[in-house]
């Protein structure tokens, strides 16, 4: 993945003392050199507002509305960067053999910020994912960062390779599984007699339900029969005068009689439109017959429903409603019925259950101590690679003495393994190894994490490095080979490094320049891509305070021709 993706361009506005700045980067080795309060510091906060860094509203230069960054990255067309933007709804846009990623960031005076991926609007969540994919950041805060053992281990993870990777995938799936049922079994043992009771309680609502054995809607239903049989004798009386109004018995004049009178009347005479009114008379009989009979048909039911009927619908409406008061409705006292069964034999399985997990816990455990065994094992093994190559590396670093251990024992258990993972530094022939969270001076740190970066990126590439200041607290030849080193990690890997050292900026391949205006603003023509005698200049400055000092320049001719053999 090395040199797979580089910073092309980044342009500044409004940040810190920064107006109006392009910065041209491209791959290879950049150094960015410039006086003190320049905004050198600048081009590293702009780049991790790009990367999805917290975004602070005090960087906004003084009297601005907002500040702003772009970024322009050439990444392959396919892979995951690719895939990142095209999530986030982005677009790539072609060029040559690769594409053109473009980024911005802005950030308001009140402290809002906004960003855009591909041309689309996107939360900062994925600049950050594009960063993991594309940049290494190191500052002063990043060498701090490598006192914490977490850092630490990760520096030996990332070294290890696949070895390390695959133990570890699997340890922590192991890791997880077990965590998952050892939780499960706490869960259960815990709230054994509240189960108990809410078990003994399903079995008595089921018991219950089961007893009534209700119906859907049955509620409803005795309700309108309750309603009914207490008004048998009012619902009878007038359904029977309507019969007697229908179909009468006696001689009195009804509804069926008078139809039959008027339909035979009119079948007297011959009158097509009479005949039909006469067709529908006759149907018109007919329907009132069949009402009659069915006023016929709930006499004859009204009749045979008495008080018994009435209180044993009472009675049922009773337990129905006893039901519906526990649980809430009808339906909720079914749904009970329905699923309680299942429930319960959860419920009752408790005992048989947590055996069975526990068997499972452990026989989880016996694969969870075969994968820490064996993710130990290749961490142990690539410590003592990851140990001689650094050393190796500081002694390059102008610390031929040095020595650097990478101790792995027994830690604490976690999802990262049972590890503890100690970096120890001994500066001096004869001096005991102390961890470099106590031991290491400023200076012997920067070192440290250089020759770090340098060993894994022959087995972890990262597309680019930034570098703030990496060569503080050193000088002399020790500062000439941390100049060296980065060259040598350019050569696999963009670099972008931001110095006050002639002896790092000499190993640039591109050198940029910051400089103030009297206003103490940065223009865009306050950066400038140094060459030939204008970088001879910048280098006697670096060098000895002074841009045209005779001594000075003869040492930055040096300087530049021993980093121009080694570029």
């Amino acid at each position: 993945m090395a040199g797979s993706a580089v910073i092309d361009e980044m342009r500044i506005r409004d940040l810190g003392v920064i107006d109006d700045a392009v910065l041209p980067l491209g791959p290879g080795f950049t150094a960015v050199t410039g006086e003190t309060g320049a905004g050198k510091t600048m081009v590293v906060t702009g780049l991790g507002l790009l990367l999805g860094a917290r975004a602070d509203s005090s960087a906004v230069r003084a009297g601005a509305h907002q500040a702003s960054v772009a970024g322009v990255w050439l990444v392959p067309s396919q892979g995951p960067v690719a895939d990142i933007v095209a999530d986030a709804g982005g677009e790539l846009e072609p060029a040559g053999s690769s594409s053109e990623l473009y980024v911005s960031r802005t950030l308001t005076a009140e402290g809002r910020s906004r960003a855009s991926v591909g041309g689309r609007a996107a939360p900062a969540s994925v600049l950050s994912a594009l960063a993991d994919e594309l940049v290494v950041v190191h500052g002063q805060s990043d060498q701090l960062r490598l006192r914490s053992s977490s850092a630490q281990r990760e520096a030996l993870d990332r070294f290890g390779g696949d070895r390390i990777i695959g133990a570890l995938a699997t340890y922590t799936e192991c890791f997880e599984t077990w965590r998952a049922l050892d939780t499960e079994i706490a869960e259960l043992t815990e709230n054994r007699d509240r189960r108990a009771v809410e078990a003994a309680d399903l079995r008595a609502q089921l018991a219950e339900i089961e007893q009534v054995e209700p119906e859907a809607g049955e509620d409803a239903s005795l309700n309108e029969r309750a309603e009914r049989l207490a008004n048998a004798e009012e619902l009878r009386l007038s359904a029977s005068v309507a019969r007697t109004a229908l179909s009468g018995e006696d001689d009195e004049p009804d509804v069926s009689g008078l139809i039959a009178e008027a339909r035979r009347s009119l079948e007297r005479v011959s009158d097509p439109q009479l005949a039909e009114i006469a067709e529908a008379l006759a149907d018109l009989g007919y329907r009132a017959a069949d009402l009659a009979g069915q006023l016929s048909t709930y006499l004859a039911d009204l009749d045979e429903s008495g008080p018994h009927e009435l209180a044993a619908v009472e009675e049922r409406r009773a337990a129905i409603g006893g039901l519906i008061r526990q649980h809430g409705s009808l339906e909720q006292a079914l749904e009970v019925w329905r699923t309680g069964s299942l429930r319960l034999a959860e419920l009752d399985d408790d005992g048989d259950r947590i055996e069975r997990l526990t068997a499972q816990a452990s026989e989880q455990r016996r694969a969870l101590d075969d994968a820490a065994a064996a993710l130990t094992a290749a961490r142990t093994e690539a410590a003592g690679r990851l140990s001689a190559a650094v050393t190796d590396e500081l002694h390059a670093l102008a610390m031929p003495d040095a020595r650097l251990e990478v101790r792995v024992s027994e830690g604490a258990e976690s999802a990262n393994g049972r590890d503890d993972v100690m970096i120890l530094l001994a500066p001096h022939p004869g001096a005991e190894p102390r961890s470099i969270s106590r031991g290491a001076s400023g200076g012997e740190l920067s070192r440290v994490m250089l020759a770090i970066e340098v060993v894994i990126a022959g087995t972890d590439p990262v597309p680019t490095f930034v570098f703030d200041e990496v060569d503080a607290g050193i000088g002399g030849a020790a500062a000439i080979e941390v100049g060296r080193r980065l060259a040598r990690l350019a050569q696999t890997s963009q670099v972008i490094a931001v110095t006050h050292l002639a002896q790092v900026a000499a190993f640039a391949t591109n050198h940029l320049s910051v400089v103030k205006s009297h206003d103490g603003s940065v223009t865009a023509s306050s950066i400038t891509r140094l060459a030939g005698p204008q970088r001879e200049a910048e280098m006697a400055r670096l060098l000895s305070g002074l841009a045209d000092s005779d001594a000075a320049l003869t040492h930055a001719r040096e300087l530049l021709s021993l980093g121009s053999g080694s570029n």
